[in-house]
């Protein structure tokens, strides 16, 4: 009985030395932009302290999240997050506030304002956290040239972002490009019904892409899908303003573009010019097959 006693507690005592084990390497190490030199005030620009802090996520191996602390605002004039990370999975907590400089402060080409590109299993936790565009500088003097996209996702593939909140984008709020597998849950955006362009998220060449209980008030689409995607769902959107959830444009000049498996579901249009629609461009070529199935059209 001793024996077996003795033998019972060495057991024990190694499988409580695993857990231990186990606990210690899953454990996240967080990257605080404040320990980068962030200023946090709102007038300094805080893109360089916001780019040291993700080379220190990409470079771990273990799990690791940059940290966007609350309570403070942040001036980001241009900011770039690219991969690939070690980490099979990487996060961003973001709990401040991101301002964009107006267009007379802007440097550089206005493609985009905030890019993340080549990041795999990303997960983005926006829980108060929220992105200001300063579109107003650029909508009425930038009417006919480019306005830069506020956050662009590029070749991002098992991205999750939730309860991020954006407002005033000077063009598109979102954009998804060449990613495979993508949730965005309760996202709020809120621009102006006239500010022009101003899509809510825009998903181009993208596959297995949700969009799930949000609110997107806009002056352009709340969302677009464009050539090359595939397997898209918006459930529970609730769409304000602006022009509905639209598939294209397509067909520019003649082009043979496919969008297939895009379903609608249970969404609300409150003045919206349209529900959900079908968008080409008049020289569409019309001889060749148009791949388009728009399923499951349950809106309210």
């Amino acid at each position: 009985m001793q024996r077996l006693m003795s033998g019972i507690l060495i057991l024990g005592f190694v499988s409580a030395t695993l857990c231990l084990s186990s606990n210690a390497e899953t454990k996240v190490k967080y990257f605080n932009v404040m320990d980068y030199g962030a200023h946090a005030d709102g007038q300094t620009d805080d893109s360089n302290a916001i780019s040291k802090a993700w080379q220190g996520v990409c470079g771990e191996e273990g799990p690791a999240t940059l940290l966007i602390p609350s309570s403070k605002i942040f001036l980001v004039k241009r900011l770039n997050l690219s991969g690939p990370c070690k980490a099979p999975n990487v996060g961003i907590k973001f709990e401040g506030k991101i301002v964009a400089p107006s267009m007379n402060e802007w440097v550089g080409d206005s493609f985009s304002w905030i890019q993340i590109l080549h990041v795999n299993g990303l997960t983005i936790d926006a829980d108060g956290g929220i992105i200001d565009g300063n579109g107003s500088t650029w909508w009425e003097k930038c009417r006919n040239c480019t306005r830069p996209i506020s956050l662009l996702f590029q070749s991002c593939n098992g991205l999750t972002v939730k309860s991020l909140r954006m407002r005033n984008s000077p063009g598109f709020h979102i954009s998804v490009y060449g990613s495979n597998g993508a949730l965005f849950t309760q996202i709020n955006i809120n621009s102006p019904r006239k500010s022009p362009n101003t899509d809510g998220i825009d998903i181009f060449s993208s596959k297995n892409i949700a969009i799930e209980d949000s609110t997107l008030a806009t002056g352009d689409d709340c969302i677009a899908i464009k050539g090359g995607s595939s397997y898209i769902n918006a459930t529970r959107i609730f769409c304000q303003g602006g022009h509905g959830i639209s598939i294209g444009s397509l067909g520019i000049n003649k082009s043979y573009e496919t969008v297939e498996e895009v379903h609608v579901q249970n969404c609300s249009f409150i003045g919206t010019t349209n529900g959900a629609r079908i968008k080409t461009w008049p020289t569409f070529n019309l001889s060749k097959p148009y791949k388009i199935n728009f399923n499951t059209y349950l809106c309210v």
